[in-house]
């Protein structure tokens, strides 16, 4: 039944073209779907495959999130620590008294931000619902190439030192804890973690998530041979919707060499097996067969919503009638005790046109990747309909 509903529901999408093809997952217990169509590329007779390798875009937060958590678990630093001490740029911080401000237009901070900030989300910084560059912060930001207001492509070639004295630099748009703003916190923290650990963060995912998970293709990079696998994306024309190249699978891709800096917030390369593995290792409480990732209170952590009435609202755009985890959007308190389905599950989505989704009560599982960028932080046709027909099967 689920996938006679898949199919159904997805093929229209690559029949038509406007998906050029797609990767779909959905497990239950031991019940387990995949579903692919479609080609790797337009007017490309190489059909997609199963480990066909996809930019997962902001799929890469809640990834992030979790290694940030390990080092919760083994001590290294806890959720109200404040991130100055690692990072060093960012202490001593002044906020504008009005997002409309000029940038001497300012007070102290109130706090120091904690990493409890970071990952929820909350140090006083992100994407701003105005026209681009309306406001001199705006401005400031898009002029020191931070790439945290749009998407992050093609990259600054900033490095991970040369970003955050930039970001440091400026002032934050809120008060730390006040708002939830999206997209920057996920710049910070990778940047944070490597500080921390003395690591590039890719190693540090290495080691604490993909080789424990058995994620052989998650990286920043394409690894040696991974080139035939890797899919092209597209963008579609704001006007014409017509699919226009955005990143090619060849040696001209962005992602066929290593980045100046590893962007903890949109950075990562994936397979749709990779994301199963780290999906089924948060539903099941932090485990991987018989090994421990996380500590469950970690994994509850994350998919336990840390806003505020008013910080949900302020977020509905991206929200969508949820709430924020760790790196993730979640159920808020009263949806969580019921949701048993993907639409009230939690997870993310990547701008890239790749999907997520955790159903809270029964651990239901739906992942989902295109080629297709997204044009607004609202899902696209096919991802609700992915979500619609996995639900309608119960």
């Amino acid at each position: 039944m689920v996938a006679s509903h898949l199919h159904d529901a997805l093929a229209p999408h690559v029949d038509s073209g406007n998906v050029p093809g797609l990767v779909a997952l959905v497990a239950e217990g031991d019940a387990l779907h995949v579903e692919v169509l479609g080609a790797k590329a337009l007017d490309d007779e190489a059909p997609m495959t199963r480990d066909s390798i996809f930019r997962i875009a902001s799929l890469t937060k809640p990834i992030v999130a979790a290694a940030a958590m390990t080092m919760v678990d083994d001590g290294t630093w806890q959720l109200g620590d404040a991130i100055e001490r690692w990072l060093p740029e960012l202490a001593g911080q002044r906020v504008l008294r009005s997002i409309d401000a000029e940038l001497d237009d300012t007070v102290p901070a109130n706090r120091p931000i904690s990493l409890e900030d970071v990952l929820t989300y909350r140090i006083g910084f992100g994407n701003v619902m105005a026209a681009p560059n309306a406001y001199p912060i705006m401005r400031a930001a898009t002029d020191a190439r931070l790439d945290t207001l749009g998407m992050p492509w093609p990259p600054s070639g900033l490095t991970g030192d040369q970003w955050i004295a930039a970001f440091g630099a400026l002032p934050l748009m809120h008060q730390p804890g006040d708002e939830w703003m999206y997209n920057t916190s996920g710049q910070v923290l990778g940047v944070l973690v490597e500080r921390v650990t003395g690591c590039a963060l890719g190693d540090v995912l290495r080691d604490r998530l993909f080789e424990p998970l058995g994620m052989v293709d998650t990286s920043f990079e394409l690894a040696a041979g991974g080139l035939s696998r890797l899919t092209t994306c597209y963008a579609p024309d704001p006007v014409t919707d017509e699919l226009a190249l955005f990143d090619p699978a060849d040696q001209e891709s962005m992602w066929n060499g290593p980045p100046a800096m590893a962007n903890g917030a949109a950075g990562l390369l994936s397979t749709v097996d990779d994301l199963f593995g780290f999906a089924r290792m948060i539903a099941a409480g932090g485990r991987s067969g018989a090994v421990r990732v996380l500590t469950e209170q970690s994994t509850e952590s994350m998919t336990t919503d840390h806003l505020t009435a008013a910080q949900r609202a302020s977020g509905e755009l991206f929200l969508a009638g949820g709430g924020w985890g760790f790196g993730m959007r979640v159920p808020d308190a009263a949806t969580r005790r019921r949701a048993n389905d993907l639409a009230d599950g939690y997870g993310w989505d990547g701008g890239t046109g790749t999907m997520w989704r955790t159903a809270a009560v029964g651990g239901r599982i739906g992942i989902l990747l295109t080629q297709r960028c997204m044009t607004s932080p609202q899902p696209p046709a096919v991802f609700r309909d992915f979500i619609v027909a996995v639900d309608r099967t119960v």
